[in-house]
């Protein structure tokens, strides 16, 4: 491959590239550059994927093509965010550090306008634009377009599918009709066309085909999984792995701050970037998201765009664009700079067919993942719990506390303080994941209906009780209750679904072994309590007057005073 200095450039660009770690051009900045520089009135459209260097490549012939002596805009960069404009500002002012005439200033909505137009009356020789407050700058006549000679449309796919069609048309009316247009998309849909159509003579077009480029750092995984548990699926990722850092995609405004609010009172380091938040908000989110102050950021497309931050190493998809090329712009997000990431979709049942078109289209290849599980949980949590008791420095209050306490503990063994301290762990992860084991579905599952879901589990048996939500209990009560009664250990009990009289339950098939024989005789305030495998007789008897008084935490009951015969309280 050809290294920056045989691409035409100028020795003020190629010696600021050396100084900024620039060695070899990306296969979009190879080919484009030396067409710009020579063929410098021709229309052009580049056609390659995000995170290929596009930039760069109609941003370095910019700086060589205009006169820093001529002081009016020669050259208009039209990009469809803000974020999005302020990165080609500062990546343009890097690249023209040999040569300070050069002013390039960078205009867009959510900022107060009269101090743009204050600094567009200094000389400036390129302008970064969003299409909308361009438009304004017009109307107040406060930019003067007639010396335009390069207009770059930049990610052009983007800007249509936010809308600003009308305004691009109305924008170009105000430039000269010997401009040359330069357009870089990482698509080519039919709108794209019709402005190459309209407005284009005889372009240049170079397309990459970058799917194996872009891709090949990233790893495209999806997991099955039931819309309403997409979050508790999230979170078991998030706790598996401390140190994932990315970015979450959802499709709306609302969905997006509903799922920060929820992680964010739960505890997990998020925020929200979407378009309902002011231009100061979402300047604060992303200064915070680059210090890392943050584990995942969670935003719609639209208000993503531009965002580049390194060392990514998750992109989530909570739901999966309408436009399957939106994918590529998402998962570009991550494995930057030769480095490794992964791209996850939180698909339901139905949406396996979604997969296999985005396989298709991108060629890509997904590997199908699981929901981490319970077991997996506990043994990271108590890994990394065990180090930080172990590495934890002692307070100087410590001693005092212990001569006050130690006498509560004289009867246990170092082991059995261990177990009890490990049991309080596991009581947290149980109740944090709602006593919901596996949250896995598989593909072209026929989803909830009636009784729950009647997914197969391997190597498990689906189960009948006869206790419900009217007994005032929660699926973390029930899966302790059938863990005491029958002696089987809670790990081995899983996905839960609990309805009004009755609840299902999955059980290890290694533990069936006379499990359900273990409840006979077991009564709850005259209430027979009745286990039985689902593929037995298993519509729940009617209870008579029998009520249970609602209670909201597990072991509530022996509060009460409710036993039951032949075994301990419930």
């Amino acid at each position: 491959m050809n290294n920056f200095d045989t691409l035409g450039l100028s020795e003020n660009l190629t010696s600021v590239l050396e100084k900024l770690g620039f060695e070899q051009p990306t296969e979009i900045q190879e080919q484009a550059i030396p067409q710009l520089l020579k063929n410098e009135a021709t229309d052009f459209i580049g056609i390659a994927q995000t995170g290929t260097g596009k930039t760069a490549a109609y941003g370095l012939a910019l700086l060589d093509l205009v006169d820093p002596e001529f002081k009016s805009p020669q050259a208009l960069i039209m990009t469809p965010t803000r974020e999005l404009g302020q990165q080609i500002a500062k990546q343009l002012v890097e690249f023209a550090a040999n040569n300070k005439a050069i002013n390039v200033e960078v205009v867009y909505g959510g900022a107060a306008i009269s101090n743009q137009i204050r600094a567009l009356k200094k000389p400036t020789q390129v302008i970064v634009a969003t299409p909308g407050r361009l438009y304004d700058l017009i109307k107040r006549k406060a930019v003067n377009l007639s010396a335009i000679k390069y207009l770059v449309l930049d990610e052009a796919d983007e800007m249509l599918n936010m809308g600003f069609k009308e305004a691009i048309d109305e924008i170009l009316e105000y430039i000269p009709g010997d401009r040359a247009i330069w357009l870089f998309s990482a698509t080519m849909p039919a709108g794209i066309r019709r402005i190459v159509k309209h407005y284009m003579d005889a372009p240049i077009e170079v397309s990459i085909n970058t799917a194996e480029r872009v891709n090949k750092d990233i790893e495209h995984q999806y997991v099955t999984t039931k819309t309403s548990n997409k979050i508790p699926a999230l979170r078991r990722f998030l706790d598996l792995n401390s140190n994932m850092r990315g970015i979450m995609f959802c499709r709306t405004k609302r969905e997006t701050q509903k799922i920060a609010d929820e992680l964010g009172n739960q505890g997990y380091g998020v925020e929200a970037l979407h378009g309902d938040l002011s231009q100061g908000q979402r300047d604060a989110v992303m200064k915070r998201f680059k210090a890392r102050a943050m584990q995942l950021l969670i935003a719609t497309d639209v208000a993503a765009r531009g965002i580049d931050v390194d060392n990514l190493t998750h992109v989530f998809h909570h739901t999966l664009p309408d436009q399957l090329e939106s994918y590529t712009h998402r998962s570009g997000r991550t494995a930057r700079a030769g480095k490794k990431g992964i791209s996850l979709a939180f698909i339901n049942p139905k949406e396996g067919n979604r997969i296999a078109e985005l396989e298709r289209k991108n060629k890509i290849k997904f590997t199908a993942v699981e929901v981490p599980s319970i077991e997996d949980l506990t043994s990271s949590r108590m890994h990394n719990w065990a180090n930080l008791i172990a590495n934890t420095k002692v307070d100087d209050q410590a001693d005092t506390i212990l001569e006050e306490v130690q006498g509560k503990f004289a009867n246990l063994s170092k082991e059995d303080l261990l177990k009890r301290l490990i049991t309080s762990q596991l009581d947290h992860i149980l109740a944090r994941n709602r006593g919901e084991a596996n949250l896995n579905e598989p593909q072209g599952g026929r989803g909830d209906r009636d009784r729950g879901s009647r997914t197969e589990k391997a190597g498990h048996t689906r189960y009948f009780v006869n206790i419900g939500a009217i007994d005032g209990v929660t699926t973390g009560d029930l899966i302790h209750f059938l863990s005491d009664a029958s002696n089987v250990e809670r790990q081995y009990f899983s996905q839960v679904t609990m309805q009004r009289n009755y609840s299902f339950f999955y059980l290890d098939e290694k533990q069936e072994n006379g499990f359900a024989d273990r409840f006979k005789g077991i009564e709850i305030e005259g209430h027979a309590i009745r286990v039985n495998r689902d593929d037995q007789q298993n519509k729940p008897k009617s209870k008579g007057k029998y009520k249970k008084k609602k209670e909201h935490r597990r072991g509530a009951g022996r509060k009460s005073g409710r036993r039951r015969k032949g075994a301990q309280t419930v």
